[in-house]
């Protein structure tokens, strides 16, 4: 890896160099979830000026492929790329709900559930019976469970009836909590969602060009 310029050594440490971007910006934008999903996601950031995020799950964690910033977006320091537990916020758990079930039971029970605030769920069977309420309406809210302050509302993205990930709208807790906001959020996001579904299997299937 140092000889082909992917790590550098410094004080007889191994770091990842710069050169590791070509490979992670290489690999998103011939993601076809990605380059559908990103259009999307920028209306719907300028339309309700909120932070619009794209999760999808990997290795039993979810993880953060695109976000589109409104002028209002909470600074909350996420990035593409970051990693966080599924049950700690609305995005995870609608990939929990969506999961098949042992899929789900063996991620809820590989040990003791990270605690992120005090509003953290971290007892396996209330998020399975939140999970199935989530199946149930088709979408998830919360609020203060990742960070104190952030509410996020979030529905799948299901293609062909797979799972592909989650679409998110982050917002101040008191937004979300506003439950006309919220219904307003939620119907912006199912629209997207759906028209997401439509170009992801009609918009052509040729390999995206690299930027």
């Amino acid at each position: 890896l140092h000889e082909t310029g992917y790590v550098t050594r410094e004080d007889g440490e191994y770091r990842l160099s710069p050169r590791i971007y070509t490979i992670a910006g290489r690999m998103k934008h011939r993601d076809r979830l990605f380059q559908t999903a990103k259009p999307e996601m920028k209306r719907v950031a300028n339309d309700t000026n909120e932070l619009v995020g794209l999760t999808i799950e990997h290795d039993g964690r979810g993880l953060i492929l695109h976000q589109e910033e409104g002028p209002q977006a909470l600074n909350l320091g996420t990035y593409p790329g970051a990693m966080t537990p599924l049950h700690t916020h609305a995005s995870g758990k609608v990939i929990l709900a969506y999961l098949p079930d042992d899929e789900a039971e063996a991620l809820l029970h590989d040990g003791p559930l990270a605690e992120r605030t005090e509003r953290t769920v971290t007892d396996p069977d209330a998020l399975w019976a939140e999970r199935e309420r989530i199946e149930e309406r088709g979408y998830a809210v919360d609020w203060d469970e990742q960070v104190i302050g952030m509410g996020m509302i979030a529905v799948p993205i299901l293609i062909d009836e797979r799972l592909h990930g989650a679409l998110n709208i982050v917002a101040p807790t008191g937004r979300v909590q506003n439950e006309s906001y919220q219904e307003e959020l939620r119907q912006k996001i199912e629209e997207s969602v759906n028209r997401i579904s439509i170009n992801y299997q009609y918009g052509g299937s040729g390999t995206p060009r690299e930027p």
